[in-house]
């Protein structure tokens, strides 16, 4: 079992953890509290899914978790960027960020069903 904080995909999922934070600054009191929260938990349940899976012998669940979390998270920053709380080029970054992670988790989880 490799150490968590070493693995590429809890890298970049870390660092499109502190992107949401950092973005979610700036959205209106409305949003703010209520989608902007949601992302963040949202975003904080994928993390730790991918931690989780790490440390577990059956990674199978806990991947698809997290590859749900992306999707949710995708959902949500399409909704803000609807919503004109994100500029197109910061959507486009996070979104890029976004498939990185989606890339990694799909990749370890077809070499867990390979086992």
């Amino acid at each position: 079992m490799a150490i968590y904080s070493d693995l590429p995909v809890y890298k970049a999922s870390y660092g499109l953890l502190v992107a949401v934070f950092d973005f979610s600054r700036q959205f209106t009191r409305e949003y703010k509290y209520t989608i902007g929260e949601k992302l963040k938990n949202e975003t904080i349940d994928m993390i730790t899914n991918i931690y989780r899976a790490n440390s577990r012998e059956d990674k199978k669940e806990l991947l698809q978790r997290a590859r749900e979390n992306v999707e949710v998270i995708r959902l949500y920053l399409r909704l803000l960027r609807d919503l004109r709380q994100i500029d197109l080029p910061k959507f486009v970054g996070l979104n890029e960020q976004i498939e990185n992670v989606s890339r990694q988790l799909a990749g370890w989880e077809r070499s867990v069903s390979r086992v």
